[in-house]
């Protein structure tokens, strides 16, 4: 479980670049030997992580505010990441 959070948080903080927040195309990042294929949406009032690890097991996280919550490889994850819906949308990196 707590493998499960840890990539979580891991997809979530690579998921903070420009050009991530302003189109919903595949991103790929290896962590800790494992290959992450995601995508992210910009909802409005939340924003969507999705992909699949290399070894196939599927993620998707909704991103409200502070809050992160979803499912990792079946199973529920929540967990809290400071800032972390501004930090994923490009109104917020347009201002900085």
């Amino acid at each position: 479980m707590l493998k499960t959070i840890f990539a979580a948080t891991a997809i979530l903080a690579a998921s903070v670049s420009p050009a991530l927040a302003k189109d919903s195309t595949s991103h790929t990042f290896t962590r800790d030997g494992e290959t992450y294929t995601y995508k992210t949406i910009d909802k409005g009032d939340h924003v969507l992580i999705s992909g699949r690890r290399q070894s196939g097991s599927a993620f998707e996280l909704n991103v409200r505010g502070d809050q992160v919550t979803g499912v990792s490889g079946g199973v529920p994850v929540s967990f809290s990441v400071p800032n972390a819906q501004t930090k994923l949308t490009s109104t917020a990196l347009a201002l900085r």
